[in-house]
């Protein structure tokens, strides 16, 4: 499983991006292609699918839109394509906040979603999006920095303390292993 690729962007259409890693061109489908430019080096956080007739990688600008996207295709009735238009007609955070405020009028602005999906959205990820939280105070496109929330995380740091001690970070330029060990160095005091 990836969870990003960092690379150059050669081609962008109108649902997908093509980043270059290595002499491979990644075809990757993402919610908004016209954010990107050519020739320009990117880290795009991705989403792997495999179904019985297709496999696509899913792209995302950030960790927070990827696990948003995640929590949408968990939702009943919605898919990949369904979550990529979200994304695509939305800012992550005004999603969160229409799914936490209960507005229905906002979700259904979205295309393919209506009334009943909207209230499914709610349904199922009201009150479900203090993960994403945390990744409001991490710096933009340090993939070390996620990464090391990730792995404080998984150590069994609660999300709250791992925030606390990281946000004292996010203005070092570490590696992923330069953040961890002083997040721990923080955490035993």
């Amino acid at each position: 499983m990836y969870n990003y690729i960092k690379g150059i962007i050669t081609e962008f259409y109108s649902d997908h991006i093509v980043l270059e890693n290595n002499g491979i061109g990644y075809l990757i489908y993402v919610p908004n292609p016209y954010v990107y430019k050519k020739k320009e080096e990117v880290t795009v956080y991705v989403f792997q699918s495999i179904t019985e007739n297709d496999m696509r990688l899913y792209g995302f600008r950030s960790a927070k839109e990827k696990d948003l996207f995640l929590m949408l295709i968990k939702v009943k009735g919605i898919g990949p394509k369904s979550a990529i238009a979200i994304l695509a007609s939305g800012e992550v955070n005004d999603i969160i906040n229409a799914i936490e405020n209960d507005n229905t009028k906002y979700l259904k602005s979205f295309p393919g979603i209506g009334p009943k999906a909207a209230s499914q959205i709610i349904l199922d990820l009201k009150g479900k999006f203090d993960g994403l939280t945390r990744l409001e105070a991490m710096p933009v496109d340090n993939p070390a920095y996620e990464e090391a929330c990730e792995v404080l995380v998984a150590l069994g740091y609660k999300e709250k303390d791992v925030d606390k001690v990281m946000g004292s970070l996010k203005d070092e330029d570490l590696d992923t292993n330069g953040y961890v060990k002083k997040a721990l160095a923080l955490m035993v005091k």
